[in-house]
Order: C-alpha cells, then sequence, then structure tokens
C-alpha cells in the first residue's frame, strides 16, 4: 500500500493507502473521495479526474502521454501541473504523493 494525499478544492486532505498497481484515480473512488468523479472508469475519456500533481512529484509522476493531453484539453482550470489521475498508477516511489482538485470539480 502507499499512502497517497488528496486536497480537495476548499483544503480538505485525505490521506488513502492504495493498493500499487491502481491508478491515483481508482484510489480516490474506491475511498469515496470527492473532487474525482471518473464518469469513464479510467479509460482516459473524459478528464472528470483531473488533478494537479504537487511541484515536489511532477518528475516521479512523469508527463501526460499524446492521448492524455489530449483529454486536458477539456479539463477546466489547466495548470502546467495538471494531469488525470487515472492516468498515473501507484507505486511504491509515489509514497506520499500529493494531488490537489481543481475548483470546479467539487
Amino acid at each position: 500500500m502507499t499512502k497517497i494525499i488528496y486536497v480537495e478544492h476548499n483544503g480538505t486532505q485525505h490521506e488513502i493507502d492504495v493498493k500499487v498497481g491502481l491508478s491515483v484515480m481508482e484510489g480516490a473512488v474506491k475511498n469515496s473521495v470527492p473532487g474525482i468523479d471518473a464518469d469513464c472508469g479510467g479509460a482516459c475519456a473524459c478528464a472528470t479526474c483531473h488533478v494537479y500533481v504537487d511541484d515536489a512529484w511532477v518528475e516521479k509522476t512523469g508527463k501526460p502521454d499524446e492521448l492524455e493531453a489530449s483529454m486536458l484539453e477539456f479539463a477546466e482550470n489547466v495548470e502546467p501541473t495538471s494531469r488525470l489521475s487515472c492516468q498515473i498508477k501507484v507505486t511504491d516511489a509515489l509514497e506520499g504523493l500529493t494531488v490537489k482538485m481543481p475548483a470546479s470539480q467539487h
């Protein structure tokens, strides 16, 4: 299990132990974290799992691939650290990863 910290747009934090191999989105959905709807179920087809990766974690989570980048064009308030949480696979190296939800997802 890897601890992922989800921060709602209002600052409420949820520290969740997520099974290695799941996505950051799956960890949120399985634990009813508000702000990550995941309408497409993780197929990288909707952008309702948009998060901002904390600056300290950008290198470890990587950059969006072409499909993810095109889906982010449909998200509101995209920033340089924006990712779709369905595309971030949980590994032991992500222990303590912090992601924040945009205000548009509440």
